[in-house]
């Protein structure tokens, strides 16, 4: 087995993390004050990746992207995870679901995207079907020839930039053994369309300037058009494309977790207690020990998810013990950095106290830790019959 990186994967690693820290970096206390980012910035941080090749980097290349492998996009992920969310959004990785486009949603959606002429977000969560993914409200029925649209979704990242929305509705349901199954289909709905609002969320501790929004559909009229993949189909094109973005939440948790780290390293070694360094204290020394122990573990755990993918191997179990261990491995190495610090950590000065608040969202989105738990224990117990 070889463990190490390519000459070409090592540029990619060097070539994010310098994007990141020229460019990425020095907007971040801005955005955590004021909770915005400006439309100057946002549009620089995306020409700016368009210019370096790396806008919609997670696409092949017949379509336009970059036809990175999934490790290598990990690689990309990871390093974008040392930075604020609200501007690594504009680095540009719109959603993989869009390769389901047909020919003439590709003109329409897939290729605008990869070139960065339109943005997209995802709408699955509404305020009553969060993890039960199947007890959704928002559905949509046949009026006419189209389909009328109605119900709220919320907690929707990057609808206040989107200029169209990929959404999951009901469209039906089927009575099975286990009681009424709903079927969901996926629709592309554009922003100004008749019946569809944008409006603002909620205000959340974690990631500031990343916002997340509420849609609301009222009677909102779409022709068939507008569906993307197969009527009722909506579980197919989830399965098939939506595994990426577990992954991206474990590959930027262990991204920002070694930003703390290093941070975290260099306080211990010059932050002086006593006569000498705090890092010559065990109650100190063993806790950066174990910091490093666990960031190399979830970096090879989501590391070796992504290597199955490019092998074509299966890899939902592995994939969902990488965002379990490394969401939940971010919390320990924030709040451990925290402690390092001691009260410092708490004051603004220090970036330490948002990476604290920032990690705490990694557990609950894309799927909650219990929900990874849940889908690595089926994956051992089912093959048994259990």
């Amino acid at each position: 087995m070889h463990f190490g990186l390519t000459d070409e994967q090592d540029m990619i690693v060097s070539t994010v993390r310098s994007f990141v820290e020229n460019e990425i970096y020095p907007h971040e206390a801005e955005v955590e004050r004021t909770g915005e980012v400006p439309a100057d910035v946002a549009q620089a941080i995306k020409q700016k990746t368009i210019d370096l090749g790396f806008y919609a980097c997670n696409f092949p290349e017949e379509v336009g992207g970059a036809g990175l492998s999934h490790v290598e996009f990990a690689l990309v992920e990871r390093e974008l995870g040392r930075s604020s969310m609200a501007l690594n959004h504009f680095f540009g990785r719109p959603q993989n679901i869009l390769m389901a486009c047909n020919d003439e949603q590709r003109e329409r959606y897939l290729l605008p995207a990869v070139r960065g002429e339109r943005m997209d977000a995802l709408a699955m969560t509404e305020p009553g079907a969060g993890s039960d993914v199947r007890g959704m409200k928002c559905s949509a029925k046949r009026d006419g020839g189209d389909w009328v649209l109605n119900g709220t979704k919320h907690f929707i990242s990057g609808a206040d930039h989107a200029d169209f929305i990929i959404v999951f509705v009901a469209t039906g349901e089927d009575d099975t053994p286990r009681g009424p199954k709903k079927r969901i289909t996926t629709f592309l709905v554009d922003r100004g369309t008749p019946g569809f609002t944008i409006r603002d969320g909620y205000k959340s501790v974690s990631h500031r300037g990343y916002k997340n929004m509420i849609l609301e559909f009222d009677s909102c009229r779409l022709p068939d058009a507008q569906v993307l993949g197969e009527v009722d189909g909506g579980f197919a094109v989830m399965n098939e494309w939506l595994y990426a973005t577990r992954i991206t939440v474990a590959t930027m948790s262990v991204g920002r977790a070694r930003r703390c780290f290093d941070m975290a390293l260099e306080y211990a070694a010059e932050r002086e207690q006593f006569g000498q360094s705090i890092g010559k204290f065990q109650g100190v020394s063993f806790q950066i020990a174990d910091m490093v122990t666990e960031i190399d573990a979830a970096d090879w755990l989501t590391l070796a998810a992504a290597w199955r993918l490019d092998q074509g191997l299966p890899a939902n179990r592995e994939i969902a013990s990488a965002k379990l261990y490394a969401s939940e491995m971010l919390a320990r190495v924030t709040d451990a950095t925290l402690q390092i610090y001691g009260g410092m950590g708490l004051m603004d000065d220090f970036p330490i106290e948002r990476f604290w608040r920032d990690a705490r969202v990694e557990r609950i989105w894309d799927g909650t830790s219990e929900i990874q738990r849940h889908i690595i224990s089926r994956e051992l117990l089912r093959p048994l019959g259990a």
